[in-house]
């Protein structure tokens, strides 16, 4: 397993994180529809994880309302894994009852849900503190300051962001870098071969800020692995019960349709050429693989030893075009003129 910096940071992460959404899901809402994993089949999926080198764990307070931080929380203690070979990550932002103020960013929020997350992982503090969102009805300093505060406690080693959009990501290291506060390390963002949207100005952004980029959901929710045809036959699958994230299908199938054959050459699966395809795009730090079994996880991981060719990632290139966008087309276009 190959292990990257984030960002400037000096902190080292595997080139594949594993995500925990599929941990808990019983009687939680549409968490039923993506996984319902307990503890001895959370304990063995681990076991596979940790045992191939992936130090970097994901998860979130929302994930089935609590469940997979918990599962988690116990699944390392279980195993005996020492708390300083692992990263691990969880997110605040998300609705977890129906009190009214047990979501959204504020500082009440924040701290809470700090707390309550270090209880259902049993740990003393969480690596990477996400938020998960946005928050309209916070305002953005007042976001950053709190976070600010809460590296301060000791409670959580570094902060970063998910599915904000640029502008606000960039003002927000502003509002940091101005009252000397601690800035966003990272970003995870949906991306994949078929959902390349990050491409037109969070990636730019990310390495002009020095963030790393931990993409989520690279097999576009299941869709990229293969399995899904257009005529059909997928019954059981979580997408026939849960349809996101959303994705132009008939791109996906064409996507699949190439990587397909890119896997024939290098005897590798629809996934592994995926999941290779992400990690060998610019700004990538860490891709976060989920799994129902352990045999997903195997083939999820053996995706790292396959390294595409100048003429694989073309072809991917060819079927799945990013669209221009205005002023990004502009920019390029009167940048021609500087050489």
């Amino acid at each position: 397993m190959k292990y990257n910096y984030v960002g400037n940071t000096g902190l080292l992460v595997s080139e594949l994180c594993f995500g925990t959404m599929t941990f808990g899901g019983q009687n939680a809402g549409i968490w039923d529809n993506i996984g319902k994993l307990q503890q001895k089949e959370v304990n063995d999926i681990m076991k596979t994880v940790l045992d191939a080198g992936i130090n970097f764990i994901d998860t979130a307070n929302v994930y089935s309302y609590g469940q997979s931080e918990q599962l988690l929380g116990q699944s390392l203690k279980d195993l005996g894994i020492q708390r300083d070979n692992v990263v691990i990550a969880t997110k605040v932002l998300g609705k977890m009852d129906e009190r009214p103020n047990s979501q959204g960013l504020s500082r009440y929020h924040i701290f809470n849900s700090v707390d309550q997350s270090l209880k259902r992982l049993q740990l003393d503090h969480i690596d990477i503190l996400y938020v998960h969102g946005v928050d309209p009805k916070t305002d953005l300093e007042e976001i950053v300051h709190s976070l600010n505060d809460i590296v301060n406690t000791g409670k959580a080693r570094y902060i970063a962001i998910c599915n904000w959009p640029a502008w606000m990501v960039a003002k927000a290291q502003a509002i940091a870098h101005y009252n000397q506060w601690h800035k966003f390390i990272g970003l995870q963002y949906f991306y994949s071969v078929v959902t390349r949207d990050i491409e037109h100005e969070l990636t730019p952004m990310a390495a002009d800020h020095h963030l790393a980029i931990f993409p989520w959901s690279p097999l576009a929710g299941g869709f990229l692995t293969g399995k899904f045809t257009r005529e059909g036959g997928t019954a059981g699958a979580r997408r026939d019960a849960f349809d996101f994230p959303p994705i132009d299908k008939e791109k996906a199938y064409n996507a699949v349709d190439v990587m397909k054959e890119i896997g024939k050459q290098h005897n590798a699966s629809p996934a592994q050429v995926a999941l290779a395809w992400v990690r060998q795009q610019p700004g990538i730090t860490s891709t976060i693989i989920g799994a129902k079994t352990i045999q997903q996880v195997q083939d999820n991981i053996r995706s790292t030893d396959l390294v595409l060719t100048a003429d694989d990632l073309q072809k991917i290139d060819t079927v799945s075009p990013l669209p221009a966008q205005y002023p990004g087309w502009m920019v390029k276009w009167q940048a021609a003129n500087r050489g």
